[in-house]
């Protein structure tokens, strides 16, 4: 039975776990293999960890530590950051991560998305799109939100799907940080435009967000950055996820 899937986004940038408000002023808040080490103990659902360096640095991701990351994550691992060819997808995927995630890669050769899911297959090809809104739409935005595509979220969200994409992340660069709640009105315009698997990021503050999200969409991924490595008004840094028993009282209440 599917069921919506809480996940962890971690960030990594300059070898560290850092988080970030509106895609600005990343704040270290440890080692990502101590983080992946405590998510196991935790039992999440799956675990989203993108290198936020390495496409605006153009350079090829971090094989060894993803190699480090697969080879200690016990849940499913999705990876992003620098992917630009079918052979680092193949490559990743052979490192044992379940699925690879392209954002600028995804627009500046969208015929990579077909080619990569022609060799490793649908169910592991995300797509990110960090969207800000612009006026009454949602743009597209690469290079960790300083470059505009002209990009519609909701037709790019189409086209991806129609590419082969199996999976669909809007990332609102907006509401990076805050943790005042997703924007539900950008959920509802991609949701609208594809019917792939999406997953939401962006803004979740408490747990209710989260099952408020649920409660709107249904089976859907609700990841969170901030939510889950801070604790408190003061935001101390705290890697924290709901026991399994609230977890599923969450969901059930959504």
């Amino acid at each position: 039975m599917l069921r919506p899937r809480i996940i962890p986004c971690l960030l990594v940038h300059k070898g560290g776990l850092v988080k970030t408000v509106g895609f600005d002023k990343p704040k270290y808040v440890g080692d990502p293999l101590n983080a992946v080490r405590i998510f196991n103990e935790k039992e999440v659902d799956e675990l989203m960890v993108v290198d936020i360096d390495a496409t605006r640095e153009g350079r090829d991701p971090d094989y060894a530590l993803i190699r480090s990351m697969a080879a200690e994550c016990r849940m499913p691992l999705a990876y992003g950051g620098g992917v630009r060819t079918v052979e680092q997808f193949q490559r990743i995927v052979g490192l044992g991560v379940e699925k690879v995630a392209v954002s600028a890669a995804a627009v500046n050769d969208p015929a990579l998305i077909t080619a990569a899911a022609e060799r490793v297959g649908r169910q592991s090809i995300v797509v990110v799109m960090d969207v800000r809104r612009k006026r009454s739409k949602w743009e597209v935005f690469t290079h960790n939100g300083t470059r505009a595509t002209g990009l519609d979220a909701a037709e790019f969200a189409r086209r991806a799907e129609q590419l082969g994409a199996g999976e669909i992340v809007v990332n609102s660069i907006d509401q990076d940080g805050q943790m005042k709640g997703y924007d539900l009105d950008l959920v509802r315009s991609v949701r609208g435009a594809t019917s792939r698997p999406l997953t939401v990021l962006g803004g979740a503050g408490k747990l209710t967000d989260i099952a408020g999200l649920v409660r709107e969409f249904g089976i859907i991924g609700a990841a969170a950055g901030s939510l889950f490595v801070f604790k408190g008004i003061y935001r101390a840094v705290l890697i924290n996820y709901p026991q399994r028993a609230d977890k599923d009282a969450l969901i059930a209440s959504a």
